[in-house]
């Protein structure tokens, strides 16, 4: 598995981690979690993602790896709203509960990074957001703070000085932060973590889309279908089930600046098959033109933003 080093973390991290939102939010038997999350780690994969809203996800990670917490980088994100604690969204109390709650659910003493969860840019302007986690990194409990999001959130938050990490929206269907966000993290040498880097299958038919990605694959769909790539004529002829996910993920795992992009999913074959692709590489430069330009061509004013 290779490895890049995520920025000015200085944190060398796999190309590959795993987002852990379907374990979560899709109620994965836990004997299950456990063996995909420990195959993992086996495999080389030694990024974990979770969130406080990942309803779950957080203990699951927990029990099942919680043992072997030098053998991963453990990413959470924090900020919304949680049951136990009655505080408004973003509130340094609200933040320092969620921290606290993260670590007993993690099974441990420091979190690797923590991301401010997708807050808008007027709330990371006032500053009392990230002054939480500043003030929590600095008694231990976090050694990196970041930002979760996209668009001119994302292009801000990079240029703070606590913000070491951004995890943010790149693929196929969504390139806008490539040349926003991912441009200007690479110029102060933010670590970038690339999510959806697959499109959220958007290749699928939303009929065949299950569970928590039918809520907003739709925009995903509509972008590629407007974009009328064709896998086998950039040279992909194999099956489309297997053609598109590794076009899909090379492309992310191809742009300057990306140090890994996070895959959820519940099923270990998939989890296989992910890491097979991303072995073979980045795609060919004129391959990667091409898709760049079929987005381009499929919205020529622009209003294909992130989708947060």
């Amino acid at each position: 598995m290779e490895h890049r080093i995520l920025g000015k973390t200085g944190l060398s991290v796999s190309v590959l981690g795993f987002g852990s939102a379907p374990i979560g939010f899709l109620k994965t038997d836990e004997s299950a979690a456990s063996k995909l999350l420990n195959g993992l780690l086996d495999s080389g994969i030694n990024v974990i993602d979770t969130a406080a809203m990942y309803q779950g996800a957080e203990e699951l990670i927990g029990r099942a790896i919680g043992h072997r917490r030098g053998d991963f980088v453990l990413v959470s994100k924090c900020g919304t709203k949680v049951q136990e604690f009655d505080a408004s969204p973003f509130s340094p109390d609200l933040i320092a509960f969620t921290v606290d709650r993260a670590l007993k659910r993690l099974q441990t003493d420091a979190l690797d990074v923590m991301l401010l969860h997708s807050c808008d840019l007027k709330m990371l302007e006032r500053g009392d957001a990230l002054g939480a986690l500043v003030k929590l990194r600095d008694a231990g409990k976090i050694k990196h703070v970041g930002y979760s999001g996209d668009n001119d959130a994302a292009e801000y938050a990079v240029t703070l000085a606590d913000i070491s990490v951004l995890e943010t929206s790149i693929s196929i269907a969504d390139q806008h932060n490539i040349d926003v966000a991912l441009a200007a993290a690479a110029a102060r040498n933010v670590g970038v973590i690339a999510k959806r880097p697959i499109a959220n299958a958007a290749w699928k038919e939303i009929s065949q889309q299950v569970g928590l990605y039918k809520s907003y694959a739709k925009t995903y769909t509509d972008r590629l279908a407007a974009m009328k790539i064709d896998p086998a004529a950039l040279g992909f002829a194999g099956p489309l089930e297997e053609s598109w996910p590794e076009l899909a993920l090379r492309f992310t795992l191809s742009q300057p600046g990306v140090h890994t992009a996070i895959i959820g999913t519940t099923k270990e074959i998939n989890a296989k098959k992910n890491i097979d692709y991303a072995a073979k590489g980045p795609l060919p430069e004129e391959t990667i033109c091409e898709i760049r330009s079929a987005f381009g061509d499929a919205d020529p004013e622009g209003k294909w933003t992130g989708q947060q």
